[in-house]
């Protein structure tokens, strides 16, 4: 019987076997890339003191992170709502005489205290990948790269990587399209609501063709290309070019340069990832600096969570029933060669309501 005090927070949800082994196996898949690829996992603690996970990236909100006081130190702490600053501290504290460019890896829990409405979520698996030394376009192609491949191994299809270029307002504040300080953060607003009247008003008229300059990459582009007569953007453009060639027909590539949900921390590029079957984004990644240290970075997070939606199913697996008294060496063997084994505890078992698929016959299985 359930009672009140069974039902779960809002926005929080028990995983059940089925849905935990898709979970656990897309995890398995991805992380087993980022190893080949030559990042090395490490583990940060779910709790640090609120001061460090929120002084390392810009954008980061304590008031998203559950906080609580220390009552050894007496100091604030939270339960961190993002794996990337503490990589971060990582690559600043002890590993900061590491060679760069230092690739590395983590999978883990986190937490925050209200969701959004697309995403009700409190509690996300999050993986992913920081290439820290190194913000070029070289390192935004191995990066995107391995992100589409990890999804891949996740069993994911119909891969989707939308570019974004999260400084472009500044960019062209400076000196194509000069915008006070003031108007700025105005325009970037109306931009992200893609609000064409609202643009006009906050006095950004000329950056009302950025509004068009979205969809499938090589129109995009061009029109990109159209609106940067004076070549602010040039670089950028270029980049975003080369890091397209690399990924080819791995996945499908478009472009909304004015999108900002989600890159609060990311520079000069930022891109999100989407596949067939999932609703939402299944990862987010781009170039970024790490406060303190001042170091550039390029990464990526995925959340795995997602990345289970769109997998295939697990298939069936061969379940094997040792009765009470069983051969245990010959248990030994089967299971070694990748039987998963049910022994059985006590008389009136049904073999079968428990999952099993074989029973053990002397020392060989036998289909139920």
């Amino acid at each position: 019987m359930t009672k009140p005090d069974d039902l779960l927070p809002e926005g929080l949800e028990d995983r059940l076997p089925a849905q935990a082994e898709r979970i656990t196996r897309a995890m398995r898949a991805s992380l087993d890339v980022l190893s080949r690829h030559g990042y090395a996992r490490v583990r940060p603690p779910l709790v640090e003191f609120e001061r460090s996970l929120a002084g390392r990236m810009d954008g980061v909100q304590p008031r998203r992170m559950f906080r609580f006081v220390d009552p050894v130190s007496l100091r604030t702490l939270a339960l961190r709502s993002d794996i990337t600053p503490q990589v971060g501290r990582i690559s600043a504290t002890s590993m900061a005489d590491s060679p760069r460019p230092l690739r590395l890896a983590y999978c883990g829990e986190t937490a925050i205290i209200r969701a959004d409405q697309l995403d009700p979520a409190r509690e996300r698996l999050q993986l992913g990948a920081e290439l820290i030394g190194a913000d070029t376009v070289a390192a935004a192609c191995e990066i995107v790269e391995v992100a589409v491949e990890a999804l891949k191994a996740a069993g994911l299809k119909g891969i989707s990587v939308d570019f974004t270029l999260p400084d472009l307002v500044d960019t062209l504040a400076e000196k194509a399209m000069p915008l006070s300080e003031d108007a700025r953060d105005a325009v970037r607003r109306e931009l992200d609501t893609k609000d064409a009247g609202g643009l006009k008003d906050a006095g950004g008229e000329a950056y009302l063709p950025l509004l068009y300059a979205t969809g499938p990459f090589a129109d995009a582009l061009e029109k990109l290309r159209a609106i940067d007569a004076g070549g602010a953007l040039a670089s950028r453009i270029a980049g975003l070019e080369e890091i397209a060639a690399r990924i080819g027909d791995g996945a499908r590539i478009t472009l909304d340069p004015t999108e900002r949900h989600g890159f609060e921390y990311q520079s000069w590029f930022g891109f999100t990832l989407y596949a067939e079957g999932v609703r939402g984004a299944v990862g987010r990644g781009g170039t970024y600096v790490i406060k303190g240290s001042e170091e550039p970075a390029t990464g990526f997070t995925l959340y795995v969570d997602q990345l289970a939606l769109g997998g295939a199913e697990a298939e069936q697996t061969d379940t094997l029933y040792l009765p009470i008294g069983h051969d245990r060496e010959a248990a030994a063997r089967l299971r070694a060669i990748g039987w998963r084994t049910v022994a059985q505890l006590a008389t009136g078992e049904d073999a079968s309501a428990l999952g099993c698929t074989h029973r053990l016959d002397g020392k060989e299985p036998v289909k139920l």
